[in-house]
Parts: C-alpha cells; sequence; structure tokens
C-alpha cells in the first residue's frame, strides 16, 4: 500500500507541476481559452478576470503538485486537488461532447498543457479519469502520508519557494514572453507557409439536405434528387459524416488590411528584405509618454516600421502624439490573431520576408536590433 501511494503521490504531483509549468509558460494562452469557455456559456462578464485566474490556476497546480511530492498538508492540498480535478473532469468532458449547431467540436483542445503540447478534449478527459481516480486513491489514504522532510521548516521553504517560483515566472512571462515560444509565430517560422493548407490536408465530409415546401408542406432532398421548379426552396441542413485531417492551417485569419480594408498580406509579408511589425492589440493603459514610444520612434528613423492593430482609430490618436510614428503604415488584423501573434502589449517582430527573425515585449525593446 505504502508503495502504490508513493508512487501515485509521485505521478499526480510531477504531472501538476508539468502542468502549471508549461501554462506558466504562457498564462495569457490559458486567459485566453477560459474565455473561450465563458462565451460558450455565456458569462463574457468574466473575461475582466482570466488573465487572474490563470495565473492563480498555474501557480496552485505547481505549489500542490510539490505538496504532494513532500507530503506537506496531506489533509488539505487532497481534498483541494480532489475537488480541481472534478471540476476539471468536468470542463474536458463538456469540450469532448460540445458541438457547433454544424456537428463540428465547439473546442479543438481544453489547453491543459498549452500550446506546447495540445491534447484533443477526449484525450484530456481520458487524463482527468484517470488522475480522477489517482487524487481519489491519495485523498482517501492521506492520513497514511508521512512528510518527506521530517523538519516542518524544511517543507514551509520547500513550499514558500514553490509559491516564489510559480508567481515569479509568470510575472516574467508576462512582462516579457514566453520562455519557450510554442506558437506558429515563433522565431524562425514562415508566416506566409504557415498560412496555407498542408499539402496532406483531408477535408471534412459533409452530407446534405435541401427543404423545399410544396402545397403548405415541407420536405428533405437530396442533392442528387431535388426536386422541380413547383417545389419554394427553404433550407439547407448539413451534417458531419467524415472528420477531416490536418485540414486547417497553423495561422489562420492572419490577414492585413489597410485603412480602406484593402488586403495586403501578401505585399507586406512577401516583401524582400529586413522590416519590423509592431502588434498593438489595444491602448488601454498605453501611454504616449511610455519609454517604448520613443524607443520605435528612433528604430522607424532608419528601419521600415508597420504597426498592426485592431483599433485603428485609437491608433492613429495615440500615434499622432509621435511625429517619426503618424507617419508609419497602419495595418488593421482580427484581434485574435493577433492576441495568438503578440503575447504582449505591444509586441515587435522583426522580418526577413515572410520570416520570423526575432520577438520582443515593451520591456525588451532597448535590445532591438
Amino acid at each position: 500500500m505504502n508503495k502504490s501511494l508513493t508512487v501515485a503521490r509521485w505521478f499526480v504531483g510531477l504531472l501538476f507541476i508539468f502542468s502549471g509549468l508549461v501554462k506558466a509558460n504562457d498564462p495569457l494562452g490559458l486567459s485566453y481559452k477560459m474565455q473561450e469557455f465563458f462565451e460558450a456559456w455565456n458569462l463574457t462578464g468574466f473575461h475582466d478576470y482570466t488573465l487572474a485566474l490563470s495565473v492563480l490556476m498555474n501557480a496552485f497546480e505547481i505549489i500542490a503538485g510539490v505538496a504532494v511530492i513532500i507530503g506537506w498538508r496531506m489533509r488539505l492540498f487532497s481534498w483541494l486537488l480532489l475537488l480541481l480535478i472534478i471540476f476539471f473532469t468536468f470542463l474536458t468532458g463538456y469540450a469532448w461532447l460540445a458541438k457547433n449547431p454544424d456537428g463540428m467540436p465547439k473546442f479543438a483542445s481544453c489547453g491543459c498543457f498549452g500550446d506546447c503540447l495540445p491534447l484533443t478534449p477526449v484525450q484530456s478527459f481520458l487524463k482527468d479519469l484517470l488522475l480522477l481516480v489517482l487524487i481519489a486513491f491519495i485523498f482517501f489514504n492521506s492520513s497514511k502520508v508521512k512528510s518527506l522532510f521530517k523538519t516542518a521548516w524544511l517543507n514551509v521553504l520547500k513550499i514558500a519557494a514553490a509559491v516564489v517560483f510559480a508567481f515569479g515566472l509568470q510575472w516574467y512571462t508576462l512582462k516579457h514572453l514566453p520562455i519557450v515560444d510554442c506558437l506558429p509565430f515563433k522565431k524562425g517560422n514562415n508566416i506566409v507557409e504557415l498560412r496555407k493548407l498542408p499539402a496532406d490536408a483531408i477535408p471534412d465530409k459533409y452530407e446534405y439536405q435541401f427543404i423545399y415546401e410544396k402545397d403548405g408542406k415541407q420536405q428533405a432532398f437530396a442533392m442528387t434528387n431535388l426536386p422541380d421548379s413547383t417545389w419554394k426552396f427553404i433550407d439547407r441542413k448539413q451534417t458531419l459524416v467524415a472528420k477531416g485531417k490536418n485540414n486547417e492551417p497553423k495561422i489562420k485569419d492572419f490577414d492585413l488590411k489597410n485603412i480602406d480594408g484593402v488586403d495586403v498580406s501578401s505585399e507586406v509579408l512577401e516583401q524582400k528584405g529586413a522590416y519590423y511589425l509592431l502588434f498593438i492589440q489595444h491602448f488601454n493603459q498605453l501611454k504616449t509618454s511610455d519609454a517604448w514610444v520613443k524607443q520605435m520612434s528612433n528604430l522607424a528613423k532608419k528601419n521600415k516600421l508597420i504597426v498592426i492593430t485592431s483599433v485603428p482609430d485609437e491608433a492613429k490618436d495615440f500615434l499622432a502624439a509621435d511625429v517619426i510614428l503618424s507617419q508609419m503604415q497602419l495595418l488593421v488584423c482580427d484581434v485574435t490573431a493577433i492576441k495568438t501573434a503578440a503575447r504582449a502589449i505591444p509586441t515587435l517582430y522583426k522580418m526577413k520576408g515572410a520570416v520570423v527573425e526575432a520577438k520582443w515585449s515593451a520591456a525588451d525593446f532597448a535590445k532591438v536590433k
């Protein structure tokens, strides 16, 4: 029993630490995933709190993982982990079963291991079922667990170190950028190529039914057996027959448009030589007196700088305060695409053609070359 309990504790503890670390590398990623769930439940009022929830959840996973391994306050942490895994199991089960009206899954992943190790909803659900069994086993045997360190202050010291590390890591990644970039816009990637459909893509297969009406009665017809012109068309329904494979580009909705709404993505991304892209998702809490504004102005004097935003009117007003930046080309992009491309506000890319050569957050603009 003791050996089984020890193995269960180490497995659960290490998995929670790993899960917390992967997501702590990119807290905003989990925050955006939470927003997807809240939107599905019509709870968009929680959007402003998702980042705080993300940071707390990631930190808790790391701290709880350490506590379970060293056997500190097992009754408390076994209770907390049991409640958490019950919630996670419900969440991943919902993500697996939830469908859009067209029969397609609502969620491509649950975000359990962030973007670095994407799991399908069914994989996440099965993983949580296994954890539920193991955590329940630990919970019912928590009184038998002895602390790894006999000296109480050593246990407290380990937990304190875990707390500092968990929150410190997330502070760093939010201020700068993820330490390990697992997004499709990472350094070295070719944006133009990743906007294309993969060569081995297999499209989804649908079955279509057409609803027609005649003499006050409606009837469904297959595409190969449509009625004559005496019938009136009412509606079309599609049903997913076979799910495709690898049938979406790695980079979606990254369309760059000028102020007039003309798509200039190819013109921008396929240009020769080096240039810079400055992503500014929004201008909340940004000030024209911020140090990065002057740094970008100096950069733009000698280099081609293009500003990309989802709120062009706000961008114009903000950039008007600087003579150089006010003259920069301003492009509009979907806010979701910018959230994926730029995990800090603002974020700067150094591009060479369509390839990302380097990325910086505002905290590191002084290092830009």
